[in-house]
């Protein structure tokens, strides 16, 4: 049987304990029934959570959310070790991310040149990834399920670090919405901002004022 809650001094053996009591026979029967797939909601909603904490400069909610997003990340891990054809657990997991970062910044674990700013290091990592995964395009791994702004915002990103002149002209306001949505994502690049991040502050004072207001 897994070792109950604060048999380890390691915090983080306890969660995965813990974990794997929940999935286990006799466990929790709604842990026992997900999938990976089923899980996906969560992941996206805990890291939106995560995202409104920083935001929200709120202290108490991010140490809650970061555990919530590992707990996602815990999760997935032990339902991957199940699987019969190719099983990994979260140590699986954690030695594989202790590589890539190490993989990936050769100028402080490698003899590289030293990277001494943070666009520097932007372009390396991108190189990196491109020639490690074998990309034909420095658009490749963009996932298209981010939301459109946010997807904007990192192709024009990656196209900005190759670079390739990614000038938008402003957009006349008889144009095409779309026109003017990535024209305003290739400002916000151009002064540094968050496109996703200025919008989704900016709806939230909006829909702070109007519940102010009594809706």
């Amino acid at each position: 049987m897994s070792a109950p809650p604060g048999a380890h001094d390691d915090a983080l053996a306890d969660l995965v304990a813990v974990m794997d009591r929940l999935r286990s026979p006799g466990g929790c029967p709604w842990d026992a029934q997900q999938t990976h797939r089923s899980l996906v909601p969560y992941a996206l909603e805990e890291a939106a959570e995560l995202a409104e904490a920083v935001e929200a400069d709120d202290r108490a909610g991010l140490r809650e959310e970061l555990g919530d997003l590992l707990l996602q990340v815990v999760f997935h891990a032990r339902i991957a070790q199940e699987d019969p054809d190719d099983p990994f657990d979260v140590q699986d997991v954690a030695g594989d991310l202790v590589a890539k970062l190490v993989r990936r910044h050769p100028h402080v674990f490698g003899d590289a040149e030293a990277v001494h700013d943070e666009e520097g290091q932007h372009v390396a990592w991108d190189r990196a990834k491109r020639a490690e995964k074998q990309r034909a395009s420095v658009f490749d791994g963009v996932p298209l399920g981010l939301g459109a702004l946010a997807r904007a915002q990192k192709l024009v990103s990656r196209a900005e670090r190759a670079g390739h002149d990614v000038s938008v002209p402003a957009a006349a306001p008889d144009a095409p919405l779309g026109d003017r949505l990535l024209a305003l994502v290739a400002e916000a690049r151009a002064a540094n901002l968050d496109a996703e991040g200025e919008l989704r502050r900016t709806t939230a004072a909006w829909e702070q004022g109007h519940r102010a207001a009594g809706l």
